[in-house]
């Protein structure tokens, strides 16, 4: 009986430090093999947990990553005025155009990837997101201007946690397009890809002349 109350405490400190280190942020298990271990061990507590402050839990064993979402439930209680609101655990993080643009790019590039059964970790250098991102941009007599513009982009989404930087020696910088980004940018969503880079050009063209005239302006 003793042996049980024990095994008891320890389930529910463990359920206590997994949820807490979900609502910090993602659980990778490259990065902490025993707190991945714990959260297979725990899932099911965990689910049930996060559910009561209205939290989806979502694991992906084979990609090896972890995170909690607001339910739907949950937002359309939100926007219901006659159901109990609840305070919103998972902020939502409104994303830039750029931004927006950048992390498709990206997640074609690691749909690619996958499809050519290569190495299931994808790592670009930063030239290469440049160029990824070069030809959907106006032209910019500006290079340093352009390059600084995609780092802060590039800077944004590492925050995100859907790149993270690679330790170089002496090489470009390179970043690791991180798996997890499946999770937010999902198979449909690249279906309509090439219907998205229509709005996305149409934006370009509408924003291509003001940029202009603020680098004539410039120079």
């Amino acid at each position: 009986m003793k042996e049980e109350r024990q095994e008891a405490t320890l389930g529910d400190a463990g359920l206590s430090i997994l949820s807490i280190t979900l609502l910090k942020g993602v659980i990778y298990r490259e990065d902490d093999e025993r707190t991945w271990a714990a959260l297979l061990e725990l899932q099911a507590r965990v689910r049930d947990y996060v559910t009561i402050l209205g939290l989806e839990l979502v694991l992906d064993e084979a990609e090896g990553y972890a995170f909690v979402k607001s339910r739907p439930e949950a937002d359309k209680n939100d926007s219901d005025n006659d159901a109990p609101r609840l305070p919103r655990l998972v902020a939502r993080r409104p994303l830039s155009f750029p931004v927006s643009l950048l992390l498709a790019l990206l997640r074609k590039k690691l749909a690619e990837s996958d499809a050519g059964g290569g190495d299931t970790r994808l790592v670009l250098t930063r030239e290469e997101i440049v160029e990824l991102v070069r030809v959907f941009l106006p032209d910019s007599s500006n290079e340093a201007r352009l390059v600084d513009q995609i780092d802060t982009q590039i800077n944004k989404i590492v925050e995100l946690g859907f790149l993270r930087r690679m330790k170089t020696t002496g090489g470009p910088p390179a970043f690791e397009v991180r798996r997890i980004l499946k999770a937010f940018v999902d198979a449909q969503w690249l279906l309509d890809f090439d219907a998205r880079l229509v709005g996305y050009r149409t934006h370009i063209d509408a924003t291509a002349t003001p940029a202009a005239n603020a680098e004539a302006r410039d120079e």
